[in-house]
């Protein structure tokens, strides 16, 4: 992409490890290497597995490293203290303005199509799954949603009583004016009148 990004934020770790170990080698077009990592600078990390992923591309190494690394050189160093590793801390306790976000399940891919609005109202910060869960407090049957927690955080399963499924090929895909969102519905974090959509896609 243009602005740097690499998939999506959760591959970025891999993907810069992978163009770093290679680059000498493996050069189809030049990439903008501080681009890119301006979008990992930029982005507030918090599931353990991406930072896993692009801890080792912030400190010049690869996985394929751990091959050849000599433990003995490298007792007794520690982290870069410059390096953004640890989340923007908030200000705990004080009152976050209400934003409102507009929301939409759609399935025009199998069994009864459907399609339903709402707008729900969240304090200012809210996770995307702390919209869906009060669109399902509101409308329980309409826009209730089943999810299971992984190593990437919480995935949607299930939304109106329309489950993904691997043999099917079938996933529920959360979009943004169109465009696929870049982190989890545990992370990302809609802005004041932005409209999420949730549709029953395959792929």
């Amino acid at each position: 992409k243009g602005n740097g990004m690499i998939g999506n934020i959760y591959s970025m770790g891999l993907a810069l490890q992978a163009l770093e170990a290679t680059r000498e080698f493996y050069a189809p077009r030049k990439w903008d290497c501080a681009q890119a990592f301006s979008v990992v600078f930029a982005h507030d990390y918090q599931q353990p597995m991406a930072i896993a992923q692009v801890l080792p591309a912030l400190v010049g190494r690869s996985y394929l490293d751990v091959a050849g690394l000599d433990c003995a050189a490298t007792k007794g160093t520690s982290p870069n203290p410059q390096l953004p590793l640890s989340p923007t801390l908030g200000t705990h306790g004080a009152p976050r303005a209400p934003i409102q976000v507009h929301y939409s399940i759609t399935n025009t891919l199998q069994g009864t199509h459907f399609h339903y609005s709402t707008t729900v109202t969240v304090p200012s910060g809210s996770t995307l799954l702390q919209v869906l869960e009060v669109a399902a407090k509101e409308n329980p049957q309409t826009f209730s949603f089943q999810m299971e927690q992984t190593s990437w955080g919480p995935y949607v399963t299930s939304i109106h009583g329309l489950a993904a499924s691997m043999e099917d090929r079938t996933f529920w895909q959360f979009l943004s004016a169109g465009d696929a969102l870049d982190e989890g519905v545990g992370t990302y974090k809609p802005h004041a009148g932005e409209h999420i959509q949730a549709i029953f896609s395959t792929y």
